[in-house]
């Protein structure tokens, strides 16, 4: 999987300071992509202490307490005694942290460890001031758990994952140190793996001590969803624009019309989304000669849905991300342990720990994503058949039949969109019991946030492919209304997108290695060069 690329916001802090307050999404992605600083805040300090305080209290209670003098899940009746109470939750860290497959991307382990902090920061979960420090000085040195793909049911929480990230603040384990840029192709950080006592101790960091409930604290919330969740809706909302600058860019090079999106006709069906999307292609294909070339050709009286009906195909991924965005700002104020430690002292053992809000938007986000790169693709297709492409040479190639042009670049798009189908089939319903029954019924929000992942990555694939082809379909389409020494100029937002292209990909002519320039276009789409390229013209685009 390639790593997200997605340029920090320009109002990203530079250090991020806890609190039990929310943190916002821009800080998480500060911290988990960019390597903001972490700081325990006074008040984060004071609420974790307190709550400590009461799990102190109760350890040596008579009553038996869930996770401070009991087992766990099915041994939840079963009594420990005083002795064996920090093995008990050693042990547990140990034995939970029991993932296998591929490691997980950097950003995400990080994103993982800064909102469990964020938990422990409430002071609702009971650990210790000193473990919760040690969290923060793992994000500050770069030193990031190795977690890998499989392990968690999303109920009770991100276990496994969280399990690993613990036992590295226990000084056990294997981590990987490095900065944000010193990752390979799938994200993952190229340190080298060593053992994580060793790599705390080269930074001066003296690992946790478990106590009672601490153990538990660590590894019971639904951290790794959240943080997949907010960087994926960061990298939706970005390539929701760019998905509009594609489509007007493949309606314009295919003599499409800019009259349907006119604002009038727009609120007649008033879906936010959709007005959204309107108004960004009203933006991109202001000013274009190509379009005004044909205004009064009755040849063409009504597109094809795929250029007609962008906005209402569109529409869905904004409105579903407004949806997300409402789950994920509960999420961010949650402050999800069992047993929880309340403001009254007591401690009680919930439910919060089901991952099920999480996974259902997770699976909800992946289907109108691989919509719009259903749609994008139908484009890009219509771009390669002379029977559609109202004049352009078949497969947009320089001498047809001798060059084959785009073709497998259509095909690379096909194949991505029928993995973009079979990634919106959902998890969340397929639910798996386990620990002898007392979890029968789980969420599958880590598998949700795993596959919109690969989600985001295909789609920003199919955007580049049909963005690469309109490209050519405009350049060609130009100097067929025209001529090759004065051809029909494109919008000016549109020809400043091909013309940033043009720095690092070649224009039309024979046919050619496509692989790396099919790449570099998938890049100038994650470096936010594209999106940039059109608000150079339009200003911010919706």
């Amino acid at each position: 999987m390639t790593p997200i690329a997605t340029p920090a916001p320009t109002d990203a802090p530079q250090t991020v300071v806890l609190s039990p307050a929310p943190l916002t999404p821009t800080e998480v992605i500060a911290v988990a992509r960019h390597d903001a600083r972490v700081e325990l805040g006074d008040e984060a300090v004071a609420a974790i202490r307190a709550a400590r305080e009461r799990v102190d209290a109760l350890a040596d209670d008579t009553t038996p307490h869930y996770g401070i003098s009991t087992g766990f899940g099915a041994l939840a009746n079963t009594s420990i005694p005083t002795e064996k109470r920090s093995r008990l939750q050693v042990g547990l860290v140990r034995s939970h942290a029991a993932s296998s497959g591929p490691e997980v991307e950097r950003e995400v382990v990080r994103a993982t460890i800064l909102l469990r902090l964020h938990t422990l920061a409430t002071g609702r979960t009971g650990v210790s001031p000193e473990a919760a420090q040690v969290y923060a000085d793992l994000l500050n040195h770069g030193i990031t758990p190795v977690v890998r793909e499989f392990g968690s049911l999303g109920c009770s929480g991100d276990l496994a994952p969280l399990a690993h990230c613990a036992l590295a603040v226990m000084g056990e384990g294997e981590v990987r140190v490095g900065s944000a840029e010193q990752v390979d192709e799938r994200g993952v950080s190229t340190g080298a793996v060593q053992p994580a006592g060793a790599a705390l101790a080269a930074v001066g960091v003296e690992p946790a001590e478990l106590r009672e409930k601490e153990g538990l604290a660590l590894i019971n919330g639904t951290d790794g969803m959240l943080g997949q969740l907010l960087m994926a809706m960061a990298d939706l909302r970005h390539l929701a624009s760019v998905a509009d600058v594609t489509a007007a860019m493949s309606i314009e090079g295919l003599l499409g019309t800019d009259a349907v999106f006119a604002e009038d006709l727009q609120a007649l069906r008033p879906q936010a989304g959709q007005a959204d999307s309107a108004a960004n292609l009203r933006a991109v294909l202001a000013g274009s000669d190509i379009v005004q070339s044909h205004k009064d050709d009755c040849s063409l009286v009504q597109d094809a849905y795929s250029l007609r009906c962008a906005p209402q195909v569109a529409s869905g991924l904004r409105d579903t991300l407004r949806h997300a965005e409402t789950v994920a700002t509960s999420e961010l104020a949650a402050a999800v342990d069992n047993p929880a430690v309340l403001a009254d002292g007591r401690v009680e053992s919930n439910g919060n720990f089901h991952g099920a809000p999480l996974a259902y938007v997770l699976d909800f986000l992946a289907i109108p994503a691989a919509d719009l790169a259903s749609v994008a693709e139908r484009r890009t297709d219509r771009f390669l058949d002379p029977a559609r492409n109202n004049g352009l040479n078949a497969f947009l190639a320089e001498d047809p039949g001798t060059d084959s042009g785009l073709m497998i670049a259509q095909y690379t798009q096909a194949a991505l969109v029928s993995e973009l189908k079979r990634l919106a089939v959902p998890a969340s319903v397929d639910s798996i019991p386990s620990s002898a029954m007392q979890e029968d019924h789980v969420s599958m929000g880590w598998s949700a946030a795993r596959k919109l992942r690969r989600t985001v990555d295909a789609l920003r694939r199919v955007l580049a492919i049909e963005l690469y082809t309109a490209a050519r379909g405009i350049e060609l389409r130009g100097v067929e209304r025209g001529s090759a020494e004065s051809p029909v100029a494109p919008s000016p937002a549109t020809g400043a997108v091909i013309a940033a292209l043009r720095e690092t990909v070649q224009g039309p002519g024979e046919d050619r290695y496509l692989s790396p320039e099919i790449e570099a276009t998938v890049e100038f789409i994650a470096s936010g060069r594209a999106l940039a390229a059109a608000e150079g013209v339009t200003g911010p685009l919706r």
